[in-house]
């Protein structure tokens, strides 16, 4: 049986650069520290670190796993600092999980592309494959599709005809992207689904009647889509997504949906067709939005929200229907005093009963 012990950044799975030197790894995280003459080797947990581990704290309420820790250098809010074990070197930053995430990067970078086409793949003659990108196992490009610099093509993903993909993209297994165009550096998890029909149909005498879908899926720079999610084409103008935003995992992006740039979306929500979203908008998670509405940017749409109107500017709302945070609140406030003087009154009711009850039998 293999060993199971935790191990972050198992070599079994990810690739491991280094050892690296504290320079380096401060440079990274750009932050400082106190010189000094150290090898770092890998990252770890303030549980679990040792003796070459870089390790980092962002959260106050794990600090005395902070001052127990064996880690070698741990990145901290200067804060912080002070509470980092004396054998420990502290590195300094104001955004400790930023550094942590570049850090990590550093001794953990991604695979690069290994470029050629696996001989399993189905690639037209008129597709156009970068020399350095990476086709898998039975991958399909279809006629004209172009694939860019150092990307990476997972097994069995589609690649739709006319379709574009930015160099250093990563299309992972089982993918599925047709009538779209790709910026860089777009990731999409395995099973995502971009670009196909949208949910479209007009209702006649003899029955639904399908409406073509004519538009295209527009994803910008730097998006990541989560595993089985999936982003429909537009009807007649296009689904776009800004770039930087993030998608977790099962999310359904209706038709004409345009998403901003720096947007969060969590699994599970649902985005009817031809809404717009501003920028750095968040929505929790199994949030749902109706279709053909405006959410300003800056706007908090909270965990299972059902939003059925326009959401203004940096306006944070919760509930079904969807509510200014505060007025929901409020109104929690009111139900439970509500209740809890309802029930008072019942045990008030009920204790005089009770001794009227004991008055008859004496």
């Amino acid at each position: 049986m293999q060993d199971r012990t935790e191990i972050a950044g198992d070599p079994r799975f990810f690739a491991r650069s280094g050892p690296q030197t504290l320079a380096a790894v401060v440079d990274a995280a750009r932050g400082k520290a106190h010189p000094a003459r150290l090898m770092l080797t890998g990252i770890a947990p303030l549980q679990t670190a040792g003796e070459g581990d870089v390790s980092f704290l962002d959260n106050r309420k794990y600090a005395a796993a902070l001052e127990r820790s064996r880690a070698a250098a741990v990145i901290v809010h200067p804060d912080m600092a002070a509470r980092v074990p004396k054998d420990a070197v502290a590195i300094e930053t104001p955004e400790p999980y930023a550094a942590w995430a570049r850090v990590a990067a550093l001794f953990h970078p991604p695979a690069p592309a290994r470029p050629g086409i696996h001989p399993s793949a189905c690639v037209a003659e008129d597709a156009v494959i970068d020399p350095s990108a990476e086709i898998g196992p039975f991958a399909v490009i279809e006629s004209h599709a172009e694939i860019g610099p150092r990307c990476r093509i997972g097994p069995f993903a589609f690649i739709g005809t006319g379709t574009v993909i930015g160099q250093d993209c990563r299309i992972g297994p089982h993918v599925s992207v047709s009538h779209a165009f790709l910026g860089r550096r777009v990731y999409l998890y395995p099973g995502s689904r971009v670009g196909q029909e949208g949910f479209g149909f007009a209702v006649t005498d003899e029955g639904y009647l399908t409406v073509p879908q004519l538009g295209r899926v527009v994803i910008e720079d730097d998006v990541e889509v989560g595993a089985n999610s999936t982003i429909d084409r537009g009807s007649l103008h296009d689904t776009v997504i800004g770039a930087g935003t993030r998608i977790d995992n099962l999310v359904q992006i209706g038709h004409n949906v345009r998403l901003g740039r720096g947007c969060v979306v969590v699994a599970q929500v649902g985005i009817s067709g031809s809404t717009t979203i501003e920028d750095q908008v968040m929505l929790g998670g199994q949030a749902g939005l109706v279709g053909h509405l405006h959410i300003g940017r800056g706007a908090r749409i909270g965990a299972q929200a059902g939003v059925i109107s326009d959401v203004p500017a940096g306006a944070s709302v919760a509930a079904t229907p969807a509510r200014p945070v505060k007025e929901y609140f409020r109104y929690l406030a009111t139900l439970r005093r509500m209740v809890r003087e309802d029930g008072e009154r019942r045990s008030e009711r009920n204790a005089a009963a009770q001794g009227g009850r004991e008055t008859d039998t004496d």
